[in-house]
């Protein structure tokens, strides 16, 4: 059992097709086929369910991929310990971030990271959280700048908190509901009771994003378990320049509901601080996973430049 043979079987359940697999291996079709039914042969079982719409893990299979990618982690974990020990100068990192994250973190970082790593290759992967959260486990990533979970965080990842950025109510600048808004010290904006919105059309982004998470669980605690969602969005700018339409209300984070351009502007409004409605972005790495001194310098970096 090669490491090549490993990397072959993982990739075709990652690409479900053998087509696909080949292509990203820069292998031909009928050798990775017949590399597959070898190390089928030599395991004595099916690895792969042949069906019209594509391949399939048998149980066996789930089994050697899960022992697959847990061998391939500790490949590359030996790789990044010889970068190591030639301090540095050569070297691969594989991060991950959110869209907007990204587009935050990375101009600030990288530059001072280049200045001192010359030669160490970047790959970033941009996601959304519960995706950067399975690519972690899987051992794709090294660590994520992304947001933690309010609950429900997985046991094997450390969450290192940054900052914290609490969550406002977007909505038209003509709401009946601003006129109920009460000013209070500490509050960039008036405060609503948020339980006053359980009549409201709300904008919500998708169940996969944290910012619902957060939304949901804000709601949850305001009583309203059953939210009139009126559309579904993946871009939070989209749910608040709709939002300033009159088109619904949607909750967003403080910081990026400053940043975001257009004629029209939303009106903002706070959440009393007993909802807990706000999010925290941090660095998440597997609790048992090597960190390079390319991926630890990275971190602190951005733990410099972001940390409260």
């Amino acid at each position: 059992m090669t490491s090549k043979e490993l990397l072959y079987v993982k990739t075709v359940a990652d690409e479900r097709n053998i087509s696909r697999a080949a292509k990203k291996l820069y292998i031909a079709q009928p050798s990775l086929s017949q590399s597959i039914q070898r190390i089928e042969e030599s395991v004595g079982t099916p690895l792969f369910n042949r069906t019209n719409t594509g391949l399939s893990l048998t149980f066996a299979g789930e089994r050697y991929y899960h022992m697959a990618s847990q061998i391939l982690k500790i490949y590359e974990d030996f790789e990044l310990e010889i970068s190591d020990i030639n301090d540095m100068k050569t070297g691969r990192i594989h991060m991950g971030t959110t869209n907007h994250l990204g587009t935050i973190v990375l101009p600030q970082v990288m530059k001072k990271f280049r200045q001192i790593c010359t030669y160490v290759e970047l790959h970033v992967s941009e996601e959304n959280t519960a995706v950067l959260e399975q690519l972690l486990l899987s051992g794709e990533l090294d660590f994520c700048i992304m947001h933690a979970p309010k609950k429900n965080a997985h046991p094997q990842i450390q969450y290192d908190i940054m900052n914290k950025d609490p969550f406002v109510i977007a909505l038209s600048p003509d709401h009946e509901l601003i006129r109920r808004a009460v000013p209070k010290e500490g509050y960039p904006y008036p405060v609503l009771d948020i339980r006053l919105l359980k009549n409201e059309r709300f904008l919500m982004l998708h169940e996969g994003q944290r910012i619902r998470h957060i939304t949901d669980s804000v709601l949850e605690k305001a009583g309203i378990t059953q939210p009139d969602i009126t559309l579904q969005l993946r871009n939070y700018e989209t749910a608040q320049m709709l939002a300033a339409e009159g088109l619904g209300v949607t909750l967003v984070p403080l910081h990026y509901s400053r940043i975001t351009s257009g004629e029209c502007q939303p009106a903002l409004l706070c959440i009393d601080e007993k909802y807990d409605a706000s999010w925290s972005m941090c660095v998440a790495y597997l609790k048992t996973s090597f960190l390079s001194k390319a991926d630890q310098l990275f971190i602190q970096l951005t733990k410099d430049m972001f940390s409260e």
